[in-house]
This record gives C-alpha cells, sequence and structure tokens, in this order.
C-alpha cells in the first residue's frame, strides 16, 4: 500500500500544480486587461492517517491541494489617454455598472456613449452616477448617466449686476427723455436677453437729483421696444440710488421695471438692477456702487441671461463631474460618477467581462462621490492598467514547471519501485 500511496501522492500534487500553472496563466492573458486585477493560488497539505491516532505525531501526508485563489487588488498602474470618457480610480473603489445580473462592479473605465446618449461600458451596459437636477445641481439620486437632450433652452435676463462709481462732483442737470445723453451725468449701455433669448441693448442715463442722490433710468430704442419709434429712447425700468456722506451706497430703490420688447418677446418682463449690498441692506459698502469725487465708471457688470444654445463639447473633471458645454457659453453639470465601496474587496465575486458582484464576503456595498469617507478619487482621461506583473508571473510560472515536473518524477520512481516487487515473483 505505501507505493500505491505514492501514487495518490503524486497525482494530488500533478492536480494541484496544475490548477496553479492555471492560474499564473490567466493572469498572464490578461496581463494587457484593463482594470485586471490578478490572482495567486494558495495550497494546503492533506493528512491521511496518524500512526499514533489522536496523539499525533508520525503522519502519513497524503499530498496537497489547491485550497484558495486570492484575488490582488492592489493599484494598477494609470495610463493617461485622449479619450474624454475614459476614467480611472485612484485609490479604493468600483464604478457602478447596471447589469444584466443585476449591480456590477468593475475597476475598467473604458466607457464610451451609445447612441441614446447613455455612458456605457463595452458590454454595453450603463454606468450609474449622481444625476444633476434642471439647474445643474448634482443630487443624491442615482440612475445612468445619460446626456439627454442637446440642446439648452434660452433663459431671459433677470438680474443685472452693476459695480459702477458715479462721480459726486457732477452738476444737477434737469433730465430730459426726449435727449437723455445730453441731460444726465453718465451713461453706458448693457446686453441683456429676452425671455426668448434675442439680445437687447439697454443703455443706462445716471441723473443727479440732489446731493449724494442718483437716478438711473434704463432705457431701449425704439426699434427693440413694443410699439416704439426707432432712432427714439423708450423708457423700461427707473430707480434711485442714495448714497451717504463717505460715498458709499446707502439704499437703492427700484421705482418702475417692465421691459416690453417686441418681436415675439413676453411683455413686462422684470430685470432687477443690482448695485450691491447697500448699508440699508447690511452691506460695508466695500461691494456696491459708490459717489466718489473720480469720473464716472463701470468696473464690472454681469447678467443671467443667455441665448439657446446647442451641445458643443462636453468632459469629466477630475471629481467625476461630466460637464456638458453649450455653444452660447454656457456650461452645465450632467451626473456625477459614483463610486462604491465595500468592507472586503477580495470577497467579490468575479463574473467575467471585467466584473464583480457582490457577495456575503464582500460585505455590503456603500456609494458615494470621489474622494468621500475613504473611496478613490476620479481621474479623467485615463485608464487603469492590470495590476499583473509579467515578470513575476514568468518566475512563478519556471516554480510551477519545476514542482510539476518533480510530482511526476515521484510517479516515475514509484512505477520503478512496483515494478521491482512484481520482478521479485519471477
Amino acid at each position: 500500500m505505501g507505493i500505491l500511496r505514492s501514487f495518490n501522492v503524486g497525482v494530488s500534487g500533478l492536480t494541484a500544480t496544475g490548477q496553479g500553472m492555471g492560474v499564473i496563466a490567466d493572469n498572464i492573458a490578461n496581463a494587457g486587461t484593463n482594470g485586471f486585477k490578478g490572482s495567486r493560488a494558495e495550497f494546503q497539505d492533506v493528512l491521511a492517517t496518524s500512526l499514533k491516532g489522536i496523539d499525533g505525531g508520525d503522519q502519513f501526508g497524503a499530498g496537497t491541494r489547491l485550497a484558495h485563489i486570492k484575488p490582488i487588488m492592489t493599484q494598477g498602474d494609470v495610463a493617461r489617454t485622449d479619450s474624454i470618457t475614459d476614467i480611472a480610480i485612484n485609490g479604493d473603489g468600483f464604478f457602478n455598472i447596471k447589469a444584466p445580473f443585476g449591480p456590477g462592479y468593475t475597476r475598467d473605465g473604458s466607457f464610451h456613449f451609445n447612441k441614446e446618449g447613455e455612458l456605457v461600458n463595452s458590454d454595453e451596459y450603463p454606468v450609474l452616477g449622481y444625476v444633476a437636477d434642471a439647474k445643474g445641481k448634482i443630487t443624491n439620486k442615482m440612475d445612468a448617466i445619460k446626456i439627454g437632450n442637446t440642446a439648452i433652452p434660452a433663459k431671459g435676463t433677470e438680474t443685472m449686476n452693476l459695480n459702477i462709481n458715479l462721480d459726486s462732483r457732477a452738476d444737477i442737470i434737469p433730465f430730459n427723455p426726449e435727449d437723455p445723453e445730453n441731460t444726465s451725468q453718465f451713461a453706458h449701455s448693457v446686453t441683456v436677453y429676452d425671455n426668448i433669448g434675442t439680445q437687447r441693448l439697454v443703455t443706462l442715463f445716471y441723473e443727479k437729483t440732489g446731493v449724494n442722490q442718483f437716478k438711473y433710468h434704463a432705457m431701449v430704442d425704439g426699434s427693440e421696444a413694443e410699439g416704439g419709434i426707432e432712432g427714439k429712447f423708450q423708457e423700461m425700468a427707473s430707480g434711485t440710488l442714495k448714497f451717504n456722506d463717505k460715498g458709499i451706497l446707502q439704499e437703492e430703490i427700484e421705482e418702475g421695471n417692465a421691459f416690453n420688447f417686441n418681436k415675439g418677446a413676453t411683455q413686462g418682463q422684470k430685470i432687477t438692477f443690482n448695485f450691491g449690498k447697500s448699508v440699508t441692506e447690511g452691506g460695508d459698502g466695500l461691494d456696491a456702487a459708490t459717489q466718489y469725487g473720480t469720473n464716472s465708471n463701470v468696473a464690472r457688470h454681469t447678467q443671467d441671461g443667455f441665448q439657446a444654445g446647442t451641445l458643443a463639447s462636453m468632459s469629466f473633471n477630475d471629481d467625476g463631474v461630466l460637464t456638458a458645454v453649450y455653444d452660447n457659453g454656457e456650461s452645465r453639470d450632467i451626473s456625477q460618477i459614483a463610486v462604491a465601496k465595500f468592507e472586503n474587496n477580495e470577497g467579490l465575486f468575479k463574473v467575467g467581462k471585467n466584473l464583480f458582484k457582490e457577495s456575503r464576503k464582500s460585505g455590503q456595498v456603500a456609494n458615494g462621490k470621489p474622494g468621500e469617507f475613504g473611496r478613490g478619487e476620479v481621474l479623467s482621461k485615463s485608464l487603469e492598467l492590470s495590476n499583473v506583473d509579467i515578470a513575476n508571473e514568468f518566475v512563478d510560472l519556471m516554480k510551477g514547471q519545476r514542482n510539476f515536473s518533480a510530482n511526476a518524477k515521484t510517479l516515475t520512481t514509484a512505477d520503478q519501485m512496483l515494478q521491482d516487487v512484481l520482478q521479485i515473483k519471477r
């Protein structure tokens, strides 16, 4: 029986070594697979009998077996690419994939947009993220990342922010709306948008009405106004600016505001002229209109309206946020990549196609945004490469070949011994 036992032990060695070679071969085969995580074969000895029973000692071994294939979940190298939809995770975490079997997870960030505008992997499975609302604010709702409508509707101007100085040395001149250019102390023009996105030119005329007090008149050419006469200004809004004796804006009072543009625009559009936070509003005058003894000037002005636009480009930033840029100069956040985190990454179950799924050993998934609570950061225009080290795999390959040959030698030797036993009878 001793010689026959040697056959069994040798066969177990060949079987286990062959299985271990399969693990090495799989690693080598996937050395070029993006996001692939290599594995390591771990073996255990097998005991058969003990010559001393339960007291132990003098035990016969029955060979070896493949006990465990341990996933190696270390970070792979990150390579830069030219594709805007290539994304890598630097650190812990996985991309969320909506797979046919349910939630899937991957480190392979080679994504693309399909014909429906959804971000998908190479198998056309949607990638999940946190979607933005209509105003471009990222919410906590997870869904497929999708471009959706490639156009952005026009937005009429609602607020015009102005940072100006009005010359306190100006003389008081009666304002004549029929000749505003010659009867105002200062004037400048701004561009606004009506509710259908048409650019309109508004000229603000400033009339000094008293000490530390100016009145503004927002006027448009008659060609821009409903029922207006071309070449003749028509007032659409007005208000009063009051300053204290230090030239700081004390109070702003709106007196009228209704823009009746023509050519299909909504009548009565309101555009608020914001001259900064006055003292009455709790301001300190550092970010508001002033009245100093210097020439009147406009330091800065901004407004919140824009024309309708179509999608011009899009990109992911390093926070994993997909931003769409439109040809009217506006940009809007579409979605943000969701990153899945597990207590035990090695416990994830491989399902092929560079995908994992949750298991009892991995623990439950905890989704979140990149960089939050231990999750890795997202790198745009990048791909994580396989973490397989070819040099180490070749060394393991040679070790496996040596072990396989040694186990084969056990069988040939035991066979020769058995032949010698059979010769005794002759």
